[in-house]
C-alpha cells in the first residue's frame, strides 16, 4: 500500500519533465524539493481538516487562517527572485566580463524598494 503522503506518479512525472533540461543531480533535487513541498501541503491540509472537524471551536476558520499564515511564508518578492537569478547566472558564467556586466544589474536591483 502506498503511504497517503506519497505523491501520485503523475505529479512525479510532471516534476521530472519540469527539471529535465538540467543535469541529473539538479533534476533529482528538483523532484525531491517538489515532493517535500507537496507532502508538507498535504499535511497542512490534513491539519486544517482536523481543526474544522471539531464542533466546539467557535471559529475554526480563524484558527485555520492563522495556521496557514504561520506555516506558509510569503513567496519571495520579484526583487528577491531577480537577485537570486542574477546570482545563479553569475555562477553559471564565472568570467570577469560576465561578472562586470552583471554588476550594474545587481546595483539596480539593490536600489529597488523591497516588496
Amino acid at each position: 500500500m502506498i503511504h497517503p503522503i506519497t505523491p501520485p506518479p503523475e505529479l512525479v512525472q510532471q516534476w521530472d519533465v519540469e527539471g529535465r533540461h538540467q543535469d541529473y543531480c539538479t533534476v533529482a533535487s528538483h523532484i525531491a524539493a517538489r515532493a517535500a513541498q507537496w507532502g508538507s501541503d498535504q499535511e497542512l491540509e490534513a491539519c486544517c481538516e482536523w481543526i474544522a472537524a471539531y464542533p466546539w471551536l467557535d471559529h475554526p476558520e480563524l484558527l485555520i487562517k492563522q495556521l496557514r499564515a504561520a506555516r506558509r511564508s510569503k513567496p519571495p518578492s520579484l526583487k528577491e527572485q531577480a537577485q537570486a537569478e542574477l546570482k545563479r547566472l553569475i555562477a553559471l558564467i564565472p568570467t570577469e566580463g560576465a561578472i562586470a556586466m552583471a554588476e550594474p544589474i545587481r546595483r539596480a536591483l539593490e536600489a529597488l524598494p523591497d516588496g
